[in-house]
């Protein structure tokens, strides 16, 4: 048990069930980290105790603010909304695979496979650890972090990934999206220049000559992102695990904040209930 400002609760990894619990989503709030163009997260108290005697509160926020699901109607026109997707979509098991990665590298086909090739299961959850969610801060993690390149949607597709969630900001590399030379972008033009010496000479929409292709793939596929995992990640990292990430019943939502959670049931005593009449 522990005990949460005087009440006492079941704890992450003590409990009847016997189950073990773990947090994989970044806090969501004020000054929660942003996308560059994003407006700042907004919450309101609307009544509070010595006004109201009750506490409600009023939200303004973009879905795509922290750990979150894109529905494919995000990118793909003409495809599902959040509330149309199955619901078995947003549970299943998987593995959590660790993969290192540093400013800007991609994330490929070859890498994927090298992780876990051998482990991956048709219709798996796939989480990647890069260690960019130690970056996850208001600030450089958005511009600099790794991301997926074409050739590993194709992998995701090939393999019959169900979901893919990862510690980086979007499902593609960022100079991919309009945070490079891509859509409405440059939001950072300063980039240019500095992955022109970083890349030794290559213009950045050399690069990344197309908008957003992992999105794309994956969404044409049924294969939904969920970018900015964090929390307990490397506590599961390296393990076969059951997820749940249920977002809003939102009438043609383009996505959704999401608490992804790992679940962990060493005994192997947890059955979910077979629907019996009580």
């Amino acid at each position: 048990m522990v005990k949460v400002r005087g009440i006492e609760f079941e704890g992450n990894l003590d409990n009847s069930m016997g189950l073990e619990f773990y947090n994989l989503s970044h806090r969501f709030g004020f000054q929660n980290p942003n996308w560059p163009y994003f407006e700042d997260t907004k919450i309101e108290r609307i009544h509070y105790m010595a006004k109201s005697g009750v506490l409600s509160q009023r939200i303004t926020t973009t879905m795509h603010a922290t750990t979150h699901i894109d529905a494919p109607a995000h990118v793909v026109q003409g495809t599902p909304f959040i509330d149309e997707v199955p619901l078995p979509h947003f549970f299943g098991s998987g593995i959590v695979v660790s993969m290192p990665k540093k400013k800007w590298e991609p994330i490929t086909y070859d890498d994927l496979e090298e992780a876990c090739g051998k482990s991956i299961r048709k219709g798996d959850v796939l989480i990647i650890n890069t260690g960019w969610h130690k970056q996850y801060e208001d600030g450089d993690y958005f511009a600099y972090c790794p991301g997926f390149v074409k050739s590993a949607g194709e992998w995701m597709v090939e393999k019959g990934v169900k979901v893919v969630g990862h510690d980086t900001q979007a499902n593609d590399h960022p100079l991919a999206t309009a945070i490079g030379p891509q859509r409405n972008g440059p939001l950072l033009p300063h980039l240019e220049q500095e992955y022109l010496e970083w890349s030794g000479g290559i213009p950045w929409d050399e690069a990344f000559p197309e908008w957003e292709p992992v999105h794309n793939i994956l969404f044409k596929n049924g294969i939904m992102g969920i970018e900015n995992v964090g929390g307990d990640l490397d506590a599961v990292t390296g393990k076969r695990c059951t997820f749940a990430f249920f977002p809003w019943n939102w009438d043609r939502g383009d996505g959704c904040i999401v608490r992804l959670v790992a679940m962990i049931d060493k005994s192997q005593n947890f059955r979910i209930e077979a629907g019996d009449a009580y």
